[in-house]
């Protein structure tokens, strides 16, 4: 099968198409012909061995992806696809289901096949909705729902969502509108009549005006990009409010340190726990048309490092997507 596989950490420029070996499924599996797969941040810094984030998170992104080079030469989590073929204790699928899901850390969805256990993080894909847009579900819409849960977002709280129109951003702001919160979407200038058709109740043009000086004051703040820190909006944070934060190292120890100390809190729960049923919600919101993916653009898999290159620009609106 033809596969992206890479053998160094680096730039994007690392990554080339090769054919490899078709994964063999084992009885409690399923195999996947991969029809999309989303290109994410998390697929960025994994293969640059999170180079950008520091030296030390640097070095135990090594220890769990390979100190010297990737033990996964494949990268990809998030993808649609056709059961081609199904193990012999495998009862919820059957042969020709349209199928998305996520293999998290184990990767391998940037290829033509890819092989899921049943009871993973797995479901028939939503109805009336492409290959393309349902391998763009799970990568916001999963770290999202973690974040807010993880805050524990209640009706009529007020919550800002600093970098609306990203993966996680889009899938927040839908998610904290069906959680019957009041929606702050902070975005680009382009971006601001998307965030609102996504259900934000108002918007903030981030090149025109400063949320953390505007007077207003939030039970939970976002931050969906990783752009502000604590610090800064605390300010911005009613008493006993919460920052959910996506990454940064700080943001651990400000979690365990906020967590006995003061009455704002950081919530940055490492690694996140996604299950199926966590899937299985998404698909039920998107059937009852209360979520949708947003995707930026599509590539073909033979120009993932162009499609690379463009995530990294850090100006993608929602999600990219490979099609296989």
């Amino acid at each position: 099968m033809r596969a992206v596989v890479y053998d160094r950490y680096g730039p994007p420029d690392v990554l080339r198409l090769e054919e490899v070996e078709r994964p063999a499924r084992k009885e409690d599996e399923v195999l996947v012909k991969v029809r999309a797969v989303a290109v994410t941040r998390a697929d960025c810094a994994t293969r640059e061995a999170n180079r950008r984030s520091g030296v030390a998170v640097s070095l135990i992104s090594r220890l769990i992806s390979g100190i010297r080079r990737p033990k996964q030469r494949i990268l990809g989590t998030e993808f649609a696809g056709d059961v081609e073929a199904t193990g012999a204790a495998v009862k919820g699928f059957g042969v020709g289901d349209q199928v998305f899901g996520t293999s998290g850390f184990r990767f391998g969805a940037y290829a033509e096949f890819i092989c899921m256990r049943e009871s993973a993080r797995i479901a028939h894909k939503p109805r009336d909705m492409s290959f393309e847009e349902a391998a763009a579900v799970c990568d916001g819409g999963l770290n999202a729902l973690w974040c807010l849960r993880g805050a524990a977002l209640a009706e009529g709280q007020r919550i800002l969502i600093y970098g609306a129109s990203g993966a996680i951003g889009t899938a927040a702001v839908q998610l904290a509108k069906y959680f019957e919160a009041d929606v702050t979407a902070v975005c680009s200038t382009k971006n601001l009549e998307l965030v609102r058709s996504l259900g934000a109740d108002k918007v903030i043009d981030y090149t025109q005006e400063d949320f953390t000086k505007n007077g207003q004051t939030y039970d939970v703040i976002f931050d969906a990009v990783g752009k502000h820190s604590f610090n800064r909006c605390k300010g911005s944070l009613k008493p006993g409010g919460s920052y959910l934060a996506t990454d940064g190292l700080r943001n651990l120890f400000l979690a365990l340190w906020t967590s006995r100390v003061g009455d704002k809190k950081v919530v940055f729960s490492i690694p996140p726990r996604y299950t199926k049923q966590d899937v299985l919600f998404l698909k039920e919101l998107i059937e009852a048309r209360k979520y949708r993916a947003v995707v930026d653009r599509c590539y073909p898999l033979e120009e993932v490092i162009e499609a690379t290159r463009y995530v990294e620009t850090e100006q993608k609106t929602g999600n990219v997507v490979l099609t296989v």
